[in-house]
This record gives structure tokens, C-alpha cells and sequence, in this order.
């Protein structure tokens, strides 16, 4: 009864919007600038800029609201207007990052080996879970990393596009996308290695 109580509610929302129920259109953008600002974020990292693509996608999506087919939620049509509307901030904005992914890679011997910091105990997967505030920690250190990087991580292992559609979306070759999607993986490993293990005695 709840999921279609759901269904039911979110097609009533829909035909309001479309009959330009102005009641509707601001339950609409209150239920969801929260959300929408942080995905935002996870893209253009400035706030203002961030604001201006929600702005965006929320115009996007009243003006066709008509094309709509409920296929998907509304909640995941909404979300991916709106990181398409920060992919294009991110794009016609983007300036040149310097910081090479390089510095920021596992160090390797002379053997090509890993060199390993001292860890005693690694967390246990109950223990990480425990702590509301992981994800957003990694969250902070995925915005650590450069760029270029940084959006196909995001792209991949969050949106979980494919690497030809992230392919496109950047106007990268594949193969690029592996390599740079590899690189950032490695280097986010090694940035959130200090969150998900503990020192002995600690």
C-alpha cells in the first residue's frame, strides 16, 4: 500500500506541475534544492556556482516537465538534470588545475613495490559503517583530487555511468577515462586509507 500511495502522490505532483500549480512548484523546489545542491557541489565546488546550476536545472526541469515519460523516478530524472547542468558550468568555467594526481599516488621501492605506512589494525567493515560521518569524509577527500580526475570518478563510481557514456560526456577516448578513472581510484584509496584503518593502541 505505502509504494503505491508513493506512485499515486508522485503522479498527482506531476500533473500539478504541468498545470502550472504554483503550490506544487514550490513543494517541489523545497523537497528537493537540498539534495540537488550537494550533488551540485560534488561538481562545481564553488557555492555560488553550484546555486546556479540547481537554479538551472530546476528551469530545465519545469520547461519540460511535459517530456516526462516516468520511466524513472522523478527524483532520478531531477538528479540528472541537475549534473548535467553542473557539467556544463563545469565545462564552460573550467580552468586549468596544476595539481598533478601524481603527488598524490602511493609512493613505490625501487622494485615497484608499495611502500606501506606501519598499520596494525584495519577497521572492520561494522566499525566504518558505525560512523555516520564516512561518507561525507570521503567526499571531501574525492574533492582533493585534480579536476580532470576528480569528474570521472564521480561520473563512474558514483553516478555509475558507463565509460562510453562518461566517454561522451566529456569528450574523452575510452581509454582515457580508464586510465584517468584507475588513477583517481588509486589515488582516493590512499587519501581515505587513514580514515578506514586504526594505529594499534588507538
Amino acid at each position: 500500500m505505502p509504494d503505491n500511495f508513493e506512485r499515486d502522490d508522485e503522479h498527482t505532483l506531476i500533473d500539478q506541475l504541468r498545470r502550472g500549480c504554483p503550490r506544487a512548484a514550490e513543494s517541489f523546489v523545497r523537497e528537493n534544492a537540498g539534495w540537488m545542491m550537494t550533488v551540485a557541489r560534488r561538481y562545481v565546488t564553488d557555492r555560488a556556482l553550484a546555486e546556479d546550476c540547481v537554479q538551472d536545472a530546476f528551469l530545465s526541469a519545469f520547461t519540460n516537465i511535459d517530456r516526462f515519460e516516468g520511466r524513472s523516478s522523478l527524483r532520478s530524472w531531477l538528479h540528472q538534470i541537475v549534473v548535467n547542468a553542473a557539467l556544463m558550468k563545469f565545462r564552460t568555467l573550467r580552468r586549468h588545475d596544476p595539481r598533478p594526481i601524481d603527488d598524490l599516488l602511493p609512493a613505490l621501492d625501487a622494485y615497484g613495490v608499495r611502500v606501506e605506512a606501519p598499520w596494525h589494525q584495519i577497521a572492520t567493515p561494522a566499525e566504518i559503517l558505525e560512523r555516520e560521518d564516512m561518507r561525507r569524509l570521503v567526499m571531501k577527500k574525492i574533492d582533493e583530487l585534480p579536476d580532470d580526475y576528480r569528474i570521472v570518478l564521480l561520473l563512474r563510481d558514483i553516478e555509475e555511468l558507463s565509460t562510453n557514456e562518461v566517454a561522451g560526456l566529456l569528450g574523452l577516448t575510452e581509454g582515457n577515462v580508464k586510465v584517468r578513472l584507475h588513477r583517481a581510484r588509486t589515488a582516493l584509496k590512499k587519501l581515505v586509507e587513514p580514515l578506514l584503518r586504526k594505529e594499534f593502541g588507538s
